[in-house]
């Protein structure tokens, strides 16, 4: 099968099947809209088609939505997921619809410990009770994790009862951590699917193992050949996903980080086939590794001109600084904000080659306000490629903190496109066109890459995109974005 299946910045991938469609979602983190909502025929071939939060998060959270679990129980659709709650710490909430497409409703918050509670899973036991499976966040505080289950109502709205401990992490190669674990009951057994060690960045160690148990409560066996997906030539890190079946076959679909793109990129989703041994152990197909082949990511070029009434499904923005925006007659309207980032729009990037472009009238930009092209990080760490003042200026945000790179003197004309081109994921050439892409001139001058290593998070790849920064009441109007991937 052609993987990742989710190329992108899809982190924690979850799937449920829905009538004869698949359904999944994945960690937004500190990215709006919450929760993309993707629909399938196939498990391979995705389609985003709305978010779980479109416009505002939940009320009780601020950022970190994590690890969104989608589940369709007795005709209703529910996400499980885990945020950072305002004026506390992470904890586990749900929201339910009655279609898996939304609206969805919020329930609020169901766990919060003191350390942080995330990656909650229903599951309904031998004698058909419904629990919820979560893990202690223990290793941030220099503690162990502890998978616990508890009694959940049948209205998702209270934990009952008393909670169980499944297991922890004891075993070497689960370092510090046990978490996002999947569950599905096979023959006589219930087992868990569980991701183990450091889950994100340059000196991640992620890999996948299984426990098993004849009652839910336990008590629990945890494999002797674990880990059972680890990383291979191809992809790194592989973890924290869900068990489907598909004609018959069974799979996990995970995230795993593409040795290429690594970071840059961010967290793919991958399709990892399995079977069942003869001692009743799943063993994945190839061995403990996932599949390595490529997807063709020319499918997930984007050439958006704007010529709809909203924005586009796959736009994303900061879940701090929701930008104000619009579309209408052909533009994008994107109101500046003036903090040192400005008002930002992403997209998210599927390899380490792409050109992305932006196209708009220079002329038409309010008095003391700078617009064009950046890769986005966070907030506080961005390159970008603006028009304002008469000037073009190259520029970084690095922890927050600008530099400027090199600027030059802003072309007659009112058709300006600005373009980036990224080079292994690390390495950026900003330049710029008068006359629509027929020339190009570098920025700075000399052509030299700029280095944007500093740009992912510690848990997200990078997205690239357009920004407006300035007065808060100043609009500017976008003509047209491009990326393509190489």
């Amino acid at each position: 099968m052609p993987n990742p299946v989710l190329p992108g910045d899809f982190p924690d991938p979850s799937v449920a099947k829905v009538g004869s469609t698949y359904w999944a979602t994945a960690t937004s983190s500190n990215w709006g809209p919450v929760f993309p909502l993707l629909k399938s025929d196939n498990l391979t071939d995705w389609k985003i088609v709305g978010h779980v939060f479109p416009e505002l998060p939940p009320s009780w959270a601020d950022y970190y939505f994590w690890a969104p679990e989608i589940n369709q129980d007795n005709g209703k659709t529910y996400v499980y997921y885990s945020a950072h709650k305002k004026g506390g710490n992470l904890a586990v909430g749900v929201a339910s619809a009655d279609r898996p497409e939304g609206p969805y409703r919020d329930h609020g918050f169901l766990v919060g410990q003191p350390a942080g509670s995330i990656d909650g899973f229903p599951m309904r036991d031998e004698k058909g009770q419904l629990y919820l499976i979560w893990k202690e966040d223990g290793n941030s505080v220099k503690e162990p994790t502890p998978i616990w289950a508890q009694r959940l109502n049948e209205e998702r709205t209270a934990l009952t009862g008393e909670k169980t401990e499944l297991f922890r992490n004891t075993a070497p190669w689960e370092g510090n951590l046990v978490e996002g674990v999947a569950m599905v009951r096979h023959n006589d057994y219930f087992y868990a699917f569980y991701a183990a060690n450091g889950c994100c960045g340059s000196g991640c160690t992620y890999a996948t193992g299984v426990a098993r148990a004849k009652s839910l409560l336990g008590p629990w066996e945890k494999y002797e050949k674990n880990p059972i997906l680890a990383p291979n030539e191809t992809w790194k890190c592989p973890g924290h996903g869900t068990v489907v079946q598909h004609d018959n076959r069974w799979y996990f679909l995970h995230h795993a980080y593409d040795r290429e793109g690594f970071q840059n990129v961010g967290r793919q989703g991958v399709l990892s086939e399995f079977t069942w041994n003869a001692d009743g152990w799943p063993e994945f197909t190839g061995g403990s590794t996932p599949a390595a082949q490529t997807a063709n990511l020319e499918q997930y070029d984007v050439t958006d001109e704007f010529d709809g009434t909203a924005l586009g499904l796959a736009w994303q923005w900061p879940i701090t600084a929701k930008p104000k925006v619009g579309v209408k007659d052909g533009k994008l309207q994107l109101t500046a904000r003036s903090e040192a980032a400005g008002a930002m729009l992403g997209q998210t990037t599927y390899t380490t080659n792409y050109t992305a472009t932006t196209q708009f009238d220079p002329t038409t930009l309010p008095a003391g306000v700078q617009a064009g092209l950046t890769t986005i990080g966070n907030v506080e760490n961005t390159l970008a490629l603006t028009a304002g003042g008469g000037k073009l200026r190259l520029w970084q945000l690095k922890k927050g903190k600008r530099e400027n790179l090199g600027e030059t003197a802003m072309p007659k004309g009112k058709n300006l496109t600005l373009r980036v081109q990224a080079e292994g994921g690390t390495k950026y050439r900003f330049a710029y066109s008068p006359d629509g892409g027929q020339t190009w001139q570098n920025v700075p001058a000399s052509g030299d890459a700029i280095d944007g290593s500093f740009l992912p998070p510690w848990d997200l790849g990078v997205r690239v995109g357009v920004l407006a920064q300035g007065s808060n009441s100043a609009t500017v109007a976008f003509d047209r974005f491009t990326l393509d991937n190489q």
